[in-house]
């Protein structure tokens, strides 16, 4: 048996639609898995990227999209990457702002990995990979919500391994640092950002969204079994710096 193979397993990703979503889909499907590509949006880039594989629409501005996802059939690996970002000064942040981050990030996560768990905890065996970010150990800039929401999801993590390690879920997440996204787009347009940060990476060079998508696959594979509750930074050596 081939400890990286996810020959058999249906892996739901969420965000699928484009970025560092598309690319873990498409390194799942590569694996083996049956993906289904989740977004609020169409996936079918993502879909002929993957040769194979189904879309299904979630939209995480309703925090309990999935609620009901995980009854009607058997899902072996659920990968929270659904994500957005609002960015101002820390002064005049908004509620709204504030909210609408919170809910997409951290509550929806939450309520998915939920669902997912109480299908899966009978089945004694299931795979939770969450996306945070290098802003799970880092404060960031102009970023409070998104801060304080991969803060959280690094934290849920954790307390989700603890409780159902030893049931056979394993919940573990990944860090991304810098990767070519539409998220940090804005970073990558401001050139004197954009060269302090490059300056600070060892590798020097921003991250691709197949780096995380490689890892994803690690962590949902058997390889990663006796893993629990990490928090895998992939940042070319940022935080080591």
């Amino acid at each position: 048996m081939n400890p990286f193979s996810l020959q058999g397993q249906v892996a739901l990703v969420t965000g699928a639609n484009t970025g560092i979503g598309q690319a873990i889909a498409v390194a799942m499907a590569q694996a083996g898995a049956e993906v289904i590509a989740a977004g609020r949006r169409d996936c079918d880039e993502t879909l002929a990227l993957m040769g194979h594989g189904r879309q299904m629409r979630l939209d995480f501005s309703d925090p309990l999209a999935a609620r009901d996802v995980f009854a009607s059939e058997r899902i072996d690996i659920l990968v929270n990457n659904a994500g957005i970002i609002r960015r101002a000064d820390a002064e005049d942040f908004t509620e709204a702002d504030w909210d609408a981050v919170i809910d997409v990030n951290l509550k929806a996560l939450f309520f998915t990995c939920q669902a997912f768990a109480r299908a899966a905890l009978p089945r004694g065996r299931g795979k939770i990979v969450n996306i945070a970010s290098l802003l799970s150990f880092q404060g960031g800039i102009r970023v409070p919500s998104y801060t304080a929401s991969k803060h959280g999801v690094a934290g849920l993590t954790k307390l989700m391994a603890n409780e159902w390690a030893a049931r056979g879920l394993n919940v573990n997440a990944v860090a991304p640092g810098y990767i070519e996204t539409n998220n940090t787009e804005a970073l990558r347009s401001d050139p004197d950002r954009s060269a302090a940060i490059l300056e600070r990476i060892p590798a020097g060079r921003w991250g691709r969204p197949e780096d995380i998508g490689q890892t994803a696959v690690f962590l949902a594979a058997p390889a990663s079994d006796y893993i629990n509750g990490a928090v895998l930074n992939v940042d070319g050596g940022w935080l080591a710096r």
